[in-house]
């Protein structure tokens, strides 16, 4: 049995990109085959709690690092997957390194902007990972230049539970929503939207999520004078499975990104996605499910043409829909479940070639 560890919450309301990833893939590893060590601070997911052959490693409110080492040292994993930037992966990185530890090292890379060089703990756990995984081709891409060694690509799966298309009456399909969700971080550029809205004012800009840019945006709002945009706040996964299936067009102004969940839910719930080509995300195919740009006048120009092309954006749904079935999470965790294998059993061949 391969014992796997990963820095990633088992909690049922932790709503975290990279925390629900690990959740999926989890609930979905083999416990005849994979026991497995995460993180909890409170409730578990349910199908966490019931899985066999799982330890909860709790997280209290200080001397977390400390307590969670040694319980790591006293049952040193096989895999150590999906490594994040804090203290905890700092002291296990460096203790793997200084003790010749047993652990396969599995560096899941999802994040955007890595280019800069401000993230030196990601920039070691790729290059000290016995494999590199992208959750995207361009992701992939970005870990191979900044040395990472043996790679693949695995992409994040669609939870079906709350991201499905569903088509009513032609009355409910028109419902002639834009749609935006994520957080109002100043790359994220939910300022474009309300830009937008003023462009198009028999069309509702409604968007989901907060944070520090969103009261420029309210004020923005109020500067324009425009009366269709909304702010939903913060939504559960069901709540923003409905959002989509409510809206027509899914717009995506981020300007950094590794490779958006969001866009795969979007697609799934049959909504064209307007996003940009910097990270040329794969649940998107251009022209065909949606539209990339480049620039903010593109992105202006492909929201244009959706809008102004019902045909357009019918053909996009069903294309959407059709590829947003390739993400399924059951053959992806497959994947997951093979990756570690392999990163053991080269881990375990290098150690033999040191003491030979």
């Amino acid at each position: 049995m391969i014992t796997v560890f990963t820095p990633s919450f088992a909690d049922d309301d932790n709503s975290n990109a990279q925390n629900l990833t690990v959740k999926e893939v989890v609930s979905r590893l083999n416990p005849a085959r994979f026991r497995v060590m995460m993180l909890a601070a409170g409730r578990l997911d349910e199908r966490i709690a019931t899985r066999a052959n799982t330890r909860i490693l709790r997280w209290r409110k200080r001397a977390n690092t400390a307590r969670i080492i040694w319980q790591l040292l006293a049952d040193i994993p096989d895999v150590y997957f999906f490594p994040r930037e804090g203290p905890l992966d700092l002291a296990f990185l460096t203790l793997r390194r200084r003790l010749k530890l047993k652990t396969a090292l599995v560096t899941y890379v999802v994040s955007g902007g890595l280019e800069s060089g401000a993230r030196p703990l990601l920039f070691r756990a790729i290059r000290e990972g016995d494999i590199a995984v992208g959750n995207s081709r361009y992701m992939t891409a970005v870990a191979g230049k900044l040395g990472g060694r043996d790679l693949h690509t695995i992409y994040d799966g669609i939870d079906r539970r709350y991201y499905y298309a569903k088509y009513g009456s032609k009355a409910e399909r028109e419902k002639r929503r834009v749609l935006f969700a994520g957080s109002f971080r100043h790359y994220k550029r939910a300022e474009l939207m309300i830009r937008e809205a003023v462009k198009f004012p028999a069309w509702e800009f409604r968007l989901a999520g907060g944070g520090e840019e969103e009261l420029a945006c309210r004020r923005l709002v109020e500067a324009s004078g425009c009366q269709n945009v909304r702010f939903l706040g913060h939504l559960t996964a069901s709540e923003l499975g409905e959002e989509m299936r409510g809206a027509e067009i899914f717009f995506h102004p981020s300007e950094i990104e590794g490779h958006p969940q969001v866009l795969g839910q979007a697609a799934a719930c049959g909504l064209p996605c307007v996003a940009r080509n910097t990270y040329a995300p794969d649940y998107v195919i251009d022209g065909t499910t949606g539209m990339l740009g480049g620039s903010d006048d593109e992105l202006s120009g492909a929201l244009a043409r959706l809008i102004g092309d019902e045909d357009l954006r019918r053909r996009m749904s069903s294309a959407a829909v059709e590829h947003a079935a390739k993400f399924n999470w059951d053959d992806l965790a497959e994947e997951w479940s093979q990756v570690f294998e392999r990163a053991l059993n080269e881990r375990q061949n290098q150690r033999r070639q040191r003491l030979s």
